[in-house]
């Protein structure tokens, strides 16, 4: 079993000032689960916490993916297509690619549970068969 990672969790449980630092924190470190990010999550994480200035917590997360903390999904030619298909369906919410990508993450890999802040997307994002993931942290 594996935990699909959004930005949202990996900003707040990287950055000890974050007010949601805690809950997410002890997810990334308690959890048995391989943590897997999705390809497009790196470019936001970087540029995100490049705007707080904290780009030394992007270069010790960079090293902890280096010594394989963590798993990367690619998302290719297909995975980019399907994640606008999601976009598309989801048009109304404006849903973007990375958040996109990282619900179809989920879906390729069979996972029924995201690990996300950002439930005002992924509480309604739906998968083929109509079933929602459970997201996490509580």
């Amino acid at each position: 079993m594996t935990l699909v990672l959004d930005t949202s969790v990996l900003i707040a449980g990287l950055d000890r000032e974050d007010p949601k630092n805690r809950p997410c924190g002890a997810l990334l470190e308690a959890t048995s689960e391989g943590l897997v990010v999705p390809i497009p999550v790196l470019t936001e994480l970087d540029h995100l916490l490049g705007r707080r200035g904290k780009t030394d917590l992007w270069m010790a997360f960079a090293a902890d993916v280096g010594a394989g903390a963590y798993l990367l999904h690619p998302t290719g030619p297909d995975g980019v297509a399907a994640a606008a298909d999601i976009q598309a369906r989801y048009r109304d919410l404006g849903i973007g690619f990375v958040d996109a990508a990282v619900f179809l993450t989920c879906v390729e890999l069979g996972e029924d549970k995201v690990a996300t802040l950002d439930r005002r997307h992924f509480s309604v994002l739906r998968t083929e068969d109509g079933r929602a993931l459970e997201i996490v942290p509580a």
